[in-house]
């Protein structure tokens, strides 16, 4: 204790170049913890974009491709599910729900994704939450839509807003449905997956927009009227994909199975959790990069504070040989600068934390609505583990300094240089 409150008193002698010691070793481990935290609530979740899905079904192609264009929306389907393939999955006796999705259109870059109203109560993401509206409510109207929390903030709409859909990815003015404007129904609220950045409409409301399309081009001469088109058969002719809820998930390999054997047309069920796991390993490597630039800037915040107490050791070589003077030995010196080391990383570690908590805790609302992120208010054991390391490495940079002191000897300090 008496070693502890001395190391106390001497660094409050020098508190300015402590203090600066202290706020740099605090930013490094900000920013060690903040890429440690994104990092690993990132991958979370990115494993939980879709939950509570035990299926998903597409035309034959890659995992990873059905898992980007039916989930994150990114890219185009190699081919479509017909109707009646639809209804024989939908009534297998393992299946408890299906969901379909057909893609395609689009609304200022953003994603039109037509399903149906059971969309929003059987998706689930995160740990299995239900998507939510902060206003309005799901489609009930043929040409009602619900709009993204991405959508809502960047294009400023509110319910109630009328909205124009466009053919294809393009946006062209003359791709534009025009003639079938939509209805702005409900907003959801943000979730941090590719939902944000949607507009759900039914599917039946797709088959009314293209009924005077085809093979993505407007038919010439036919003008059929949103007030006619109400009164047509409006049942798809095909889905893009779909997501499937099984009974029991003791029956996802069997369902997979059979949907990926299935006679009548060439498809593909994947399991959400094993395509994403393989999607994460492709642009996961930028981990890696993250963690290498986190830890680089902690060397550097060690080195800082190892550089300011070797400075400081030339200045106080007769403060040591004092101490030594008056009873204390050399492994109460070298135990003094190594305490006052541990003291600086511990106190730039404890306020570096502090800055982390706080800018989450007060961010967590603007993160999730302006970058997808869900991010802990807890520390993770990595980030345990992370702050353990670098009150070692705080620990060894003062070993150095201390093992310098240690040396010098009694007559070194007394004597004067000129």
């Amino acid at each position: 204790m008496n070693l502890l409150s001395l190391a106390w008193k001497s660094l409050r002698q020098r508190r300015t170049g402590v203090l600066l010691t202290v706020v740099t070793i605090a930013l490094s481990v900000f920013l060690l913890l903040g890429v440690e935290r994104v990092r690993v609530d990132a991958r979370r979740g990115f494993s939980s974009t879709v939950s509570g899905t035990d299926l998903v079904v597409g035309a034959r192609s890659g995992p990873v491709n059905l898992l980007l264009y039916a989930i994150f929306h990114v890219g185009e389907a190699t081919n479509n599910i017909t109707w009646k393939t639809y209804q024989d999955i939908r009534a297998m006796p393992e299946v408890s729900w299906t969901v379909p999705l057909s893609l395609g259109d689009s609304h200022h870059g953003f994603r039109v994704v037509g399903t149906t109203t059971d969309f929003f109560v059987h998706y689930r993401y995160g740990a299995r939450q239900a998507l939510s509206f902060v206003q309005g409510s799901e489609f009930s109207d043929l040409y009602d839509a619900v709009v993204g929390a991405e959508v809502a903030r960047q294009l400023h709409y509110k319910v109630g807003d009328s909205i124009v859909l466009a053919h294809g990815l393009g946006g062209l003015s003359t791709a534009l449905h025009a003639d079938k404007p939509f209805r702005i129904k409900g907003i959801l609220a943000p979730t941090g997956t590719p939902v944000d950045a949607t507009i759900a409409v039914s599917l039946e409301a797709i088959e009314a927009i293209h009924v005077d399309w085809r093979g993505g081009m407007r038919l010439p001469g036919r003008e059929t009227s949103a007030e006619s088109t109400r009164h047509m058969d409006l049942t798809p002719t095909a889905i893009t994909a779909c997501l499937v809820g099984l009974n029991s998930r003791l029956s996802s390999f069997a369902v997979q199975r059979a949907i990926n054997e299935y006679p009548d047309e060439a498809l593909l069920a994947v399991l959400p959790g094993v395509a994403l796991g393989e999607l994460w390993h492709l642009i996961g490597t930028a981990e890696s990069a993250l963690r290498a630039v986190s830890a680089m800037v902690v060397l550097v915040g060690m080195s800082g504070m190892l550089t300011a107490l070797l400075a400081m050791l030339n200045e106080r070589r007769r403060e040591m040989a004092i101490l030594r003077a008056v009873g204390a030995s050399a492994r109460t010196v070298f135990a003094l600068l190594v305490v006052e080391s541990t003291l600086l990383t511990t106190l730039g570690a404890a306020l570096g934390c502090l800055l982390l908590f706080g800018i989450v805790a007060i961010g967590h609302d603007y993160l999730l609505a302006h970058a997808g992120l869900v991010l802990e208010l807890a520390p993770s054991s990595s980030e345990w583990g992370l702050l353990v390391a670098v009150i070692v490495l705080g620990v060894l940079a003062g070993a150095i300094p201390g093992s310098i002191a240690y040396r010098r000897s009694l007559v070194d300090g007394l004597q004067v240089r000129l």
